[in-house]
């Protein structure tokens, strides 16, 4: 793995000095990344746009045979080509995994493969089950993601089905699978059921079945924060506003309102339903600076950097830029990053955060300056306890004198830090509130040691 670091810094009107964050270069030599996730494991699984899922390694080695090679069925060029991967709740046992994709036919496809039963490191290309196959009127706005929720249903955003102005009107059509979120139960004997609680599911209800939301765009790409339980959707603007939509992943049947409005703003309202009906964006932003097209990501929720809590990282396809947002719904931008089109985030199976450059072949790290996780064997035997706590904490095995302490809460804001901390003397935490926190422990030579923290 390279070790080079590209330092941006956030200023935001918000915050008296400015935070850093550095994008470090985990692995190169890809081919249009469009997708990076995990299987619960060490390994990274990255989609090309190509048709071929690679694995990388915890050390930034890519395996030199693919994963899975499906170039033959893959429609590649534009928007469209092998776009989406989600693993099975239980594939650590079912070996089950599903991608979406462009068939040579330009319909969206999602499909069912299988791990091969002698090599953890490659996938059965003959094992394919189609669950989906949809027809689109155009080459563009095909979607592409897809994701397991907490109660195993699978759950996919596709496009409008492509032009501009979605000219027919598939988003606000409740009865089109395209412009929508769609929410599907895989663990069936035929292709797949329907779960239901859709809330357009049963007979004499308006509306497909398989939808669970609907007024998308192209939505690219979007994610589920399990901590504050909510769907988060990047969805491609029109020609002038991007947005962010967050809400509750339990509230079916919402409408988001593409093509009576982008963003915030009135768009084509010809024959579209009360705006009072609509939900509108959590945030938006316009093409100013460059900016063109939105690449969603994810609400960080790991524990080696606890000033990133609770912060969603996404990014400007044009300008090369990082947003944050925050959780009053503030957008604060990165230096642009020259040179890459960010294409994708992922998370691996610790939580942590990696963005892509699809032009570039890339795949970084998202990670700060100044937190890291027992990089000091002066760290190395600390114990924190008792966790849960409410009272008081203890911390055992410290062996650097110049040892200090912060409790940071999940929205990056530092509650509590001590100057010293002394073996087997407690720390007072009992003004603080109950909920999830970091404790992050720095020592004398700047390296860290940060850990969940659970305060009742």
């Amino acid at each position: 793995m390279k070790n080079l670091l590209f330092t941006i810094c956030i200023f935001s009107s918000l915050i008296l000095n400015a935070q850093s964050i550095n994008l470090e270069e985990f692995a190169t030599g890809l081919t249009r990344p469009v997708e990076i996730t995990n299987a619960n494991d060490s390994r990274l699984f990255v989609v090309q746009q190509t048709g071929i899922i690679k694995i990388i390694q915890p050390n930034g080695n890519i395996n030199s045979t693919d994963f899975l090679n499906i170039t033959s069925k893959v429609l590649y060029g534009g928007e469209r080509g092998l776009l989406g991967l989600a693993f099975h709740p239980q594939y650590a046992t079912n070996g089950y995994f599903f991608v979406y994709y462009n068939n040579t036919a330009g319909n969206i496809v999602v499909a069912r493969y299988t791990v091969s039963s002698s090599n953890p490191d490659t996938a059965d290309p003959n094992s394919e089950k189609i669950l989906l196959n949809i027809p689109k009127p155009f080459d563009n706005h095909n979607g592409g993601s897809l994701h397991f929720a907490p109660d195993g249903k699978l759950w996919m955003i596709t496009g409008d089905g492509g032009s501009s102005g979605d000219p027919n009107n598939n988003a606000q059509n409740k009865n089109a699978l395209l412009g929508k979120l769609l929410r599907i139960d895989v663990d069936a004997t035929g292709p797949y059921n329907i779960p239901g609680d859709n809330p357009f599911a049963g007979a004499g209800v308006d509306g497909a079945d398989e939808v669970w939301a609907y007024g998308l765009r192209n939505g690219w790409k979007f994610s589920f924060d399990l901590t504050s339980g909510n769907v988060i959707i990047a969805d491609v603007g029109q020609g002038a506003i991007e947005e962010i939509n967050r809400m509750p992943l339990n509230q079916s049947g919402i409408n988001y309102g593409w093509r009576c409005y982008e963003g915030n703003t009135p768009y084509n309202t010809t024959g579209c339903p009360a705006q009072s009906s609509m939900t509108f964006p959590v945030a938006v932003y316009d093409h100013s600076g460059g900016k063109c097209s939105v690449t969603g990501g994810y609400v960080y929720r790991g524990t080696q950097y606890p000033s990133l809590q609770g912060k969603y990282f996404f990014a400007d396809y044009c300008s090369g830029q990082i947003g944050i947002l925050d959780s009053n719904n503030i957008i604060t931008w990165t230096s642009p990053y020259s040179g890459s089109n960010f294409s994708t985030f992922g998370q691996d199976s610790q939580k942590e955060l990696y963005v892509a450059a699809v032009n570039t072949g890339k795949i970084f790290r998202i990670t700060t300056g100044t937190l890291g996780t027992q990089e000091n064997n002066t760290l190395e035997t600390v114990k924190i306890y008792p966790n849960p706590a409410s009272k008081e904490i203890f911390i055992n095995g410290i062996r650097d004198p110049k040892i200090t302490a912060e409790i940071i809460n999940a929205e990056g804001r530092k509650v509590l830090e001590t100057q010293q901390i002394i073996n087997g003397k407690s720390i007072d935490i009992s003004g603080i509130p109950a909920g999830v926190y970091y404790i992050n422990l720095k020592s004398g030579d700047l390296k860290s040691y940060s850990q969940k923290l659970i305060i009742k």
